[in-house]
């Protein structure tokens, strides 16, 4: 019989691609990531593995046996989730990711309400950036968390997550002065501009360099900012032109004209595949949606200010 301990292990290791991030991660030695590899190997009798000096890759019977190991995980999950059901009360932990822009405008008021609808759920939440969420759920450090995506940057999210949609957007170009031309014009007005933009590596920032190179042009970066508010007082101060989604633009400084692009974003609640069904993560679910529906109900009354 396999131990899905050790299964457990090739799959961060496919995921992390190397021994040390998955002892990182899982709070282990390399070397007794080594040992339960090994282990596991005799106990398939084949190779897994290919070692390359330090570099470590997944045999063809490796990568099989990840696919079945992502079919056990979830199945398990399911396991525990359809026990989890016959409780007659909510409690526990939930560890709940979000990105910062939905911090203030989904998650609080969606925890607020967890806390005085269900006392005994111990609510945690996390701020993560969307491209760190699949191995933190993966490695069991969330439950669930909140991850976007824009239309030109697709999700990577790779196997073992479920997504589930929550919230579409719309982004912005936040400028000192309302271009009076359509949106990819608005862009190409600011090939000379400076532009504020997101810490690489993140969606923010490959949404922006992407958006200027589609208009022909490569951004001149003066600004690296990831905080939204930060980025808006920026633009009213005259240091910068920048992209900005909508959850990011619910308090706009004076002077800061936003101009709809035909950009969106999506937000999606992600859970590792199998526990969606959970009771306490489908409560906390259903309280983001809410907030979600509200704040669809108030954007629909702001009105970006020249």
């Amino acid at each position: 019989m396999l131990d899905v301990r050790k299964l457990r292990l090739l799959r961060e290791l496919a995921h992390r691609g190397t021994i040390a991030a998955v002892a990182e991660a899982l709070s282990y030695t390399p070397s007794a990531v080594s040992q339960q590899l090994a282990a596991l190997e005799r106990d398939v009798g084949r190779s897994l593995l290919t070692r390359t000096g330090r570099r470590v890759t997944l045999t063809p019977a490796g990568t099989v046996l990840v696919e079945h190991t992502e079919i056990l995980l979830a199945d398990l999950e399911r396991a525990e989730a359809e026990l989890a059901a016959s409780e007659t009360r909510l409690s526990g932990p939930v560890r709940l990711g979000s990105f910062p822009t939905a911090l203030r405008t989904i998650v609080l008021p969606a925890i607020s309400e967890i806390d005085s609808a269900e006392p005994e759920l111990e609510m945690a939440v996390l701020e993560v950036d969307p491209a760190d969420v699949p191995n933190l759920l993966r490695g069991n450090e969330l439950d669930m968390a909140l991850v976007h995506e824009y239309d030109n940057v697709p999700s990577t999210i790779g196997p073992g997550i479920e997504l589930e949609p929550l919230l579409d957007e719309v982004v912005y170009l936040a400028s000192r002065a309302s271009p009076e031309v359509s949106d990819d014009a608005a862009i190409r007005a600011h090939a000379d501009s400076r532009w504020i933009v997101g810490n690489p590596g993140t969606l923010c920032h490959s949404m922006t360099v992407r958006t200027c190179r589609s208009q022909g042009f490569e951004p001149q970066v003066a600004h690296r900012i990831d905080d939204f508010a930060t980025v808006l007082r920026f633009v009213a101060a005259g240091s910068g032109v920048a992209l900005v989604p909508q959850l990011g633009a619910t308090d706009v400084p004076p002077g800061v004209a936003l101009t709809a692009l035909e950009i969106g974003r999506h937000t999606r609640i992600a859970y590792r595949s199998g526990s969606r069904s959970r009771p306490a993560l489908a409560a906390v679910a259903s309280a983001l949606h809410r907030a979600a529906q509200r704040f669809e109900g108030v954007r629909r009354d702001l009105r970006p200010r020249a």
